[in-house]
């Protein structure tokens, strides 16, 4: 007789309630121009929220270490006490220049996973990655060129160099890169910020992202890689400091620079939890929108355990949260 497991609680459905709140109050930011209050609104309104749900939480990746900006911070416990032992790791607003000036793809984030389940990633600001869906997941390695990644992913995909999309931020430092990725024949997508989006734009179907490439924030490579492995993705991460003294802190604290990282590594965990909501309207998720008394909100849901992907579209009304949360939203 076959062993059947008994369900349990999922706790990413009551991590959903967090990014839900944290971009009902980003969005009252939107297009503003601030976005330090943007990012406050979120961070309150996420925290509000985490600290209701039955999980002993400790965060692992805050907000705000390289912007300065208000914080979750590292080693904040949160939850009501009781419950499972978890680390967690968030992003209130990713992107909040996006969200700032109105743009597309800024959305809230949150991963969580069994207590020692995340890699820390210390003093790291920033790394390189590389991400795919799970039918190239073998074929990237990142110690080759972009050239012969991108033959090889195509190859996995059934397809041509030149019908590949790739995602990358619009930075100075990936000039080189783009070039590389142009020559190879493969075309280019540009985003001025928002890599746990593009993370998921490469692993989700239907996009139009068959891979990102590039350097992003460290912190933002622990949350990607909680969903890229609960959806069966490829992911490689190597770290790589944007300035001598990040540099100097690396070396100081111990880490390799030139090692690169497995997905298991960055997330050995397998009862994983991943929630994000848009905040802006975005290729995947649709931002906060507004109606009489109400207000709408787009997200998605993903549980590493049984790999179960959920889109939700919640109707928040606005006179009763206002009533149970004061002026957050």
């Amino acid at each position: 007789m076959i062993a059947v497991e008994r369900p349990t609680r999922n706790l990413s459905l009551d991590l959903l309630r967090s990014t839900e709140a944290a971009a009902l109050a980003a969005s009252r930011w939107v297009g503003l121009g601030n976005k330090n209050d943007a990012d406050q609104a979120a961070v309150d309104a996420m925290r509000l929220l985490l600290s209701t749900i039955p999980m002993r939480a400790r965060v692992v990746i805050g907000e705000g270490e390289k912007d300065k900006a208000p914080m979750l911070y590292n080693g904040e416990e949160l939850g009501s006490g009781e419950g499972p032992e978890v680390d967690i790791a968030v992003d209130p607003i990713e992107g909040t220049r996006l969200a700032a000036s109105g743009q597309p793809g800024a959305i809230s984030v949150i991963a969580a996973a069994e207590r020692g389940g995340l890699f820390d990633p210390g003093p790291a600001f920033y790394a390189a990655k590389i991400v795919v869906g799970p039918e190239a997941k073998e074929a990237i390695d990142l110690t080759a060129r972009p050239k012969e990644n991108l033959r090889a992913i195509a190859k996995a995909l059934g397809k041509q160099v030149r019908e590949l999309t790739v995602f990358v931020l619009d930075k100075p430092r990936h000039a080189r890169l783009i070039d590389q990725i142009r020559m190879a024949g493969a075309r280019v997508s540009l985003y001025t910020d928002g890599d746990v989006a593009g993370a998921l734009a490469a692993v989700l179907p239907d996009t139009g992202i068959d891979v990102l490439m590039g350097t992003g924030g460290t912190p933002e490579g622990v949350l990607a890689a909680v969903a890229v492995k609960a959806l069966g993705g490829g992911m490689q991460m190597r770290l790589d400091p944007q300035s001598e003294e990040e540099h100097w802190s690396l070396a100081h604290h111990g880490y390799d620079i030139h090692r690169v990282y497995t997905l298991d590594e960055l997330c050995p965990a397998e009862e994983t939890h991943f929630a994000a909501t848009g905040i802006t309207e975005g290729p995947f998720l649709r931002g906060v929108r507004y109606r009489q008394h109400r207000a709408i909100t787009h997200s998605l849901v993903i549980r590493g355990h049984t790999r179960t992907l959920r889109y939700i579209e919640s109707h928040h009304h606005l006179d009763k949260l206002r009533a149970l949360s004061g002026d957050l939203y």
